[in-house]
């Protein structure tokens, strides 16, 4: 099971990518497990050196009663302390963010977000990215078997 940020890759350069584990709730993991949820303006911050994901979607698991969850709730991000004070560093540069890639269940049974520090595409560089992705289509599509 996993789920991807499809249009990260199209609005940025990703120089490092990080696992990080998420505090999550019951119901949260239910429908996580469903295959449910939105990454749509979705980043991380910092806040007193521990970093969080803001706007992640995960909708309410429609079983779940009084117990259900926040869908938008601001959720903590695991990582051992040398990777999250490189991060804290290279994000306070001009031009980085830090944004959630995909979610998906490891062999642990945990949940787990890869998250990547990444720097704004321009518009050229969005155009040249769609029209190589094109070239290699029509390449695979040509020489197929």
């Amino acid at each position: 099971m996993e789920l991807n940020n499809r249009k990260a890759f199209h609005e940025y350069f990703f120089e490092i990518r990080f696992l990080a584990g998420l505090v999550l709730q019951g119901t949260e993991i239910k429908s996580l497990r469903e295959g449910k949820a939105s990454f749509a303006d979705s980043f991380c911050f910092f806040q007193h050196g521990e970093l969080y994901v803001k706007s992640l979607h995960i909708p309410e698991y429609k079983f779940g009663s009084y117990t259900n969850h926040d869908p938008v709730r601001e959720r903590k991000l695991l990582l051992n302390k040398r990777e999250l004070r490189k991060l804290e560093a290279k994000s306070k540069e001009k031009g980085y963010a830090i944004i959630p890639l995909r979610i998906f269940l490891a062999d642990s049974g945990y949940f787990k977000l890869e998250i990547g520090l990444g720097r704004g595409k321009k518009a050229h560089d969005k155009r040249e990215t769609l029209r190589s992705r094109d070239v290699e289509r029509d390449i695979r599509r040509k020489y197929r078997v």
